[in-house]
């Protein structure tokens, strides 16, 4: 029994080692931005853009899951938007297991688009219903000539099993499912076509507590298996410490601080990323800490402040922080903050 017990380790520690060897970036990103333009009077004339993501950069490697959070407004969900090409990005370059997809055009861009996938936030919402749940989860199938009849239909099935499904439910349409069993679903139809990247848009902020746990063990079961990378998309810090190795803190269109989770929850350096992780709730009362209240509101992004975009609402903020932009420069091994204080 302890050979046994020994045999599996060692399997399990050689598969590890030989994910780390192989491990290269699946998604590049560099530059990064996507300006809407304000359109204003009779002759509909720009007046204006809305920075939504104003030059943002990052990498995932293979079987990595890089957390994405802020505020509700800063870009987050258009950087996956963007990333994916449903919108055209305004400036920047989006590689893709190395291959440049910034402006390839709907037919070059097809192959392209079986190696990411996305599970939206809503899965009601996401849901065809007038589709029952096995021909969701076939659909990709169908859309890019990879199967048909029996061969779809067991492929379709072994999805299932895979995301905790029953193979019954395949009859079955989106209104008789739970919440939590519809994006399994999604996820089912995020896996069908064997991608490389999967990004995850706040996939579990619509489902219960207990059932966010079980979506989220799924996912990193899965990510496991099938040596999957995730952007995964969040404003609850305890669930993004739960499935991520890097995290990257988005403020008005930019990312304002990158590195490591533990490195990230134990020692952050930018003030916005201090006053997200002390607005966490701490699950025993007896424990008090310093709160970091942010003053004023978050600033509009047609029309952001000048230098550090966070200096209006930053309790430290001195002189430069109003004129100079700060880049963001590494501290430490895997650690960047975009701070002239740091």
């Amino acid at each position: 029994m302890v050979d046994v017990m020994h045999s599996a380790l060692t399997q399990e520690v050689a598969v590890t080692s030989e994910r780390v060897r192989n491990r290269h970036p699946v998604i590049e990103v560099a530059g990064l931005k996507k300006h809407f333009p304000v359109k204003k009077g009779l002759l509909r004339r720009t007046a204006g853009y809305v920075y939504a993501v104003d030059d943002v950069s990052f990498s995932i490697d293979q079987g990595e899951t890089l957390g994405l959070v802020g505020e509700s407004g800063c870009g987050k969900s258009t950087v996956a938007r963007t990333v994916l090409r449903l919108l055209e990005p305004t400036a920047g370059t989006i590689r893709l297991d190395g291959a440049d997809i910034t402006r390839l055009g709907k037919a070059a861009l097809r192959p392209h688009r079986r190696q990411m996938q996305i599970i939206f936030q809503d899965p009601f919402s996401s849901l065809n219903p007038r589709m029952s749940a096995g021909d969701i989860v076939g659909e990709p199938f169908k859309v890019h000539g990879i199967a048909q009849g029996k061969e779809k239909e067991e492929r379709v099935a072994a999805l299932f099993d895979q995301v905790g499904l029953r193979r019954a439910q395949m009859r079955s349409y989106p209104h008789e499912f739970s919440g939590g069993q519809r994006q399994r679903i999604c996820i089912a139809r995020a896996l069908a076509l064997n991608p490389n990247l999967i990004i995850g848009d706040e996939p579990v902020s619509a489902l219960d507590v207990s059932i966010q746990a079980q979506v989220i063990n799924l996912m990193m079961d899965l990510q496991r298996e099938k040596n999957l990378s995730y952007l995964f998309i969040a404003h609850d810090l305890a669930v993004v410490e739960h499935i991520s190795h890097h995290i990257a803190v988005m403020y008005l269109g930019k990312i304002v601080e990158y590195a490591d989770k533990q490195t990230l929850f134990t020692s952050p350096l930018h003030p916005y990323t201090e006053a997200l992780l002390a607005a966490v709730p701490v699950p025993n009362p007896r424990v008090r800490r310093r709160k970091h209240l942010l003053q004023g509101d978050v600033p509009s992004p047609i029309n952001p402040p000048s230098g550090c975009t966070f200096h209006t609402r930053c309790p430290y903020a001195e002189t430069r922080c109003k004129t100079e932009t700060p880049l963001l420069r590494e501290v430490s091994s895997s650690h960047r903050v975009a701070c002239h204080l740091r």
